[in-house]
């Protein structure tokens, strides 16, 4: 079963390799007709063990039809595969056409594929989406017969998740026959990944294949010439240390978890760059252009490092990387090891990775972080229902390619695991929400996409619908935007409404590794020139990662281990010690709360180690509450440690602060009244075709879908209260915006573990989150100057021992 053919056996032979036996067993169920999950190490070759069932049904059996489509969650990575992909193919002379599709691909090159497809298909979510949205997909992928689906930890649990395993039931519908493959190297729950692949969730008949452990990482966490940092998350402090390892390696990964963050990294970086190295920085919102050229340039070997985001955690392979260092705390074991893995990317030699935290909390983050890679535990995945938005868009995308009868559609959707639990009365809210936006919109025509003929069956209303549907598919959904461009018209990239708003022309910031000058501002684009002006570092909205549970449960159990402490360098044992002696350290699943009175206010600390936005979200609801109860609150800082809330008044009973019923209903009466519920409505409108960003020839500004966006919610919001886009805002509000499950969890742990202690003066523990206050609106030196006084003058207070 597992018997190469003689060219690719002498194709291993002649490199003085033996494939391994994941790669045979990946053969082996492929040869069965098995669908089949790979879980292996970087470096194990996963890549290989994918396309080793296509090189070889191709050799056995040639056709000059599609045979195999890869899913790739980054145009980078569909790039970087058919390099490496084509090496094999040129070497052994095989006559395989291997193709990309994804957004940047020209429209000429996407409509000959669709006529004459290449052998093998490297694509997205959301370009097989709209392949299938043609009358003629049925043809296309008639012949079909893998699909391989990579780096799936990155895809199963979210709403691109949720569109790839609708296209997949499509595929299936139209070759039963198909075989689905996943890759990854990063897996918790394999069964529930074998579902999530599986045709109607049937996990037998997915098999998984486990790959053979490498050689374990060499992960270190770098101490700073000095002492570990009380605050900050950016490990700026280290960038003469960072340059010392760049020098010292090949190559190197300079991660950072946002872009702001590695638009600051790469300047600091450069000012200590006194051997004048190559380097580089990379980032989501930098343009296509000057990607493309930082990635050539990482694959011929000329750059010496690389400052990147998320942008490149995933599986693109650069074989000269020899070290990777993460800025800041990795939040998670998986992502952690995701990142190790882009060094060496050989399975027979150690990664080496150096971890830099950016203050005390994040060295003992990072440390769990160690502790969990060294004992194989990965971060836990959160599968959830399919989302509706995105089976709206789904469901729009299939009619444009022709009419359907509503029970054959609900029978496909319920076949693809996210969407198996779908009734048929919400099925039928969805046909009817595209049918004519919903009751409170029925009015207007421009919200008739689909018609539904007497016959029975759905059809897409008008020819221009499809055409806005095509122009206007996609799963993310970018914040408004300006884009950046010199004067001549080339464009560097984009940055959000929300920071552009705040300059003025003169005004200058850091983008694509430049300083630059504002020279003007317009609709759509922000007009800047080259500066040596002192600049600052721009902003992006979104969420921001939080901590892992399970690295939460490791650092909780730090605190509570003294014996362990001797593995933390001299100056975290002291604040640990200083905690133990002037306050109390948690115990695991415990809920200190501290309050205590510092320079005329009063503060209330709560060390819940449940991630930034679980306590951004509760800041809020316990300063209504306090202000409810005429306790004075003026305002509250966070990070993913812990939260600080600073008024007038003593807190003396936070237990009725806590109370459960804080989330039944202020939870909602906040929501309702603040931002973040009209944002998730934005891009539920968005994703599920209600509001279109681009008409033919033209793209609508931020402003102006978002202008559209808020009309549409407030009438909804007034005569539909249940429209099934706020049902679907909702359901973003709470799990990405709030993190209400961890919220909800921190709330359950306060009324059973709480410990109140209460203090004359600040705690060691407090330091770190109280230094942030002041820090967010901080834009003049002498300002910073004088809150680094202030924190001087905090952490001499705390760590007296008086």
């Amino acid at each position: 079963m597992d018997i190469l053919p003689p060219v690719l056996e002498q194709w291993f032979a002649a490199r003085d390799w033996t494939p391994r036996v994941h790669q045979r067993a990946m053969l082996a169920a492929a040869r069965r007709g098995d669908h089949a999950l790979l879980v292996a190490p970087t470096g194990a070759g996963k890549t290989l063990a994918g396309f080793l069932p296509t090189l070889t049904d191709l050799i056995e059996q040639p056709t000059d039809r599609l045979h195999t489509l890869y899913v790739s969650p980054l145009k980078a990575l569909a790039v970087d595969v058919r390099r490496n992909l084509m090496t094999p193919i040129e070497e052994m002379a095989l006559p395989i056409r291997v193709e990309t599709r994804t957004g940047d691909t020209p429209s000429d090159r996407k409509a000959r594929q669709r006529i004459k497809p290449p052998h093998i298909l490297l694509t997205t979510p959301e370009s097989l989406s709209l392949l299938l949205s043609y009358p003629d997909a049925a043809l296309m992928f008639a012949d079909l017969q893998t699909v391989i689906v990579d780096e799936v930890h990155a895809f199963a649990t979210q709403k691109r998740g949720d569109l790839l395993s609708l296209s997949m039931a499509r595929l299936q519908t139209i070759n039963p026959g198909l075989r689905r493959v996943a890759l990854s190297a990063t897996v918790a729950d394999v069964d529930a990944y074998r579902a999530w692949l599986a045709p109607d969730g049937d996990i037998d008949t997915v098999a998984t294949v486990l790959g053979e452990a490498g050689a374990e990482p060499n992960v270190t966490i770098l101490i700073p010439q000095g002492r570990v940092p009380w605050s900050g998350h950016s490990g700026k402090y280290a960038a003469s240390q960072v340059m010392a390892e760049i020098a010292a390696h090949q190559t190197t990964l300079v991660f950072c978890n946002t872009r702001g963050l590695a638009e600051l990294i790469f300047q600091e970086l450069w000012s200590a760059n006194d051997a004048n190295l190559p380097i580089a920085i990379h980032h989501g919102s930098l343009s296509i252009e000057a990607r493309r050229k930082v990635e050539s340039a990482m694959a011929d070997g000329k750059l010496r490092a690389l400052v990147a985001t998320a942008s490149l955690d995933l599986g693109v392979d650069w074989g000269n990387v020899d070290c990777v260092i993460q800025m800041g705390a990795p939040k998670g074991s998986s992502r952690l090891l995701q990142r190790i893995g882009r060094a060496n990317h050989r399975l027979d030699q150690a990664s080496e990775a150096i971890l830099i935290p950016g203050n005390r909390f994040e060295y003992l983050e990072a440390r769990a972080a160690l502790d969990a890679v060294e004992a194989g535990e990965r971060d836990a995945d959160d599968f959830r229902a399919g989302s509706l938005d995105v089976l709206a868009q789904h469901v729009m995308g299939l009619a444009c390619a022709g009419p359907f009868r509503e029970e054959e559609m609900l029978a496909e959707i319920q076949s693809a695991t996210p969407y198996s639990a779908l009734t048929p009365d919400a099925f039928a809210s969805v046909l009817h929400f595209i049918e004519g936006g919903g009751y409170a919109l029925r009015a207007y025509d421009r919200f008739k996409r689909l018609t539904h003929d007497p016959d029975g069956s759905w059809r897409v209303s008008h020819p221009r619908f499809i055409q806005q549907h095509r122009l206007n598919a996609g799963i993310i959904v970018d914040q408004p935007a300006l884009a950046v461009r010199f004067a001549n018209g080339r464009k560097l990239g984009t940055v959000e409404e929300g920071f552009a708003a705040q300059l003025t022309p003169g005004d200058s910031f850091f983008f694509s590794g430049m300083a630059l000058e504002v020279v003007r501002m317009d609709t759509s684009d922000l007009i800047v020139r080259a500066t040596s002006k002192q600049a600052r570092i721009p902003s992006w909205g979104g969420t921001r990662m939080a901590m892992s549970t399970r690295l939460a449960e490791r650092v909780r159990t730090f605190l509570a281990q003294p014996d362990q402490w001797h593995r933390f360098p001299p100056d975290v044992r002291e604040w640990l010690d200083m905690q133990k002696l002037r306050s109390v350290l948690p115990q695991p699943g415990q809920l200190l709360i501290e309050t205590f009175p510092h320079e005329g206010r009063h503060y209330l600390l709560c060390y819940s180690f449940e991630g930034w936005n679980a306590h951004q979200s509760l800041g809020m609801l316990l300063t209504r509450r306090m202000d409810a109860q005429g306790l004075m609150p003026l305002g509250f800082v966070s990070n993913d440690y812990a939260l600080a809330i600073y008024g007038l008044k003593p807190v003396t009973d936070p237990k009725s602060l806590f109370s459960a019923d804080i989330l039944d209903h202020e939870f909602i009466d906040w929501v309702e009244q603040s931002s973040l519920l009209k944002r998730a409505f934005r891009d539920v409108a968005v994703i599920s075709g209600l509001i279109e960003r681009q008409h033919p020839g033209k793209r609508k500004t931020g402003r102006q879908v978002t202008f559209s966006t808020d009309l549409i919610y407030d009438v909804l919001r007034k005569y539909q209260p249940d429209h099934l886009l706020l049902k679907a805002a909702w359901a973003d509000a709470r799990a990405r915006m709030t993190d209400v499950g961890r919220l909800g969890d921190l709330i359950d742990r306060a009324a059973t573990t709480m410990l109140h202690v209460s203090l004359d003066r600040v705690s060691p523990l407090a330091v770190p989150v109280l230094i942030l206050i002041g820090r967010e609106q901080v834009a003049q030196s002498a300002a910073e100057d004088a809150l680094l006084m202030e924190a001087e003058a905090l952490v001499n207070t705390a760590m007296r021992a008086d």
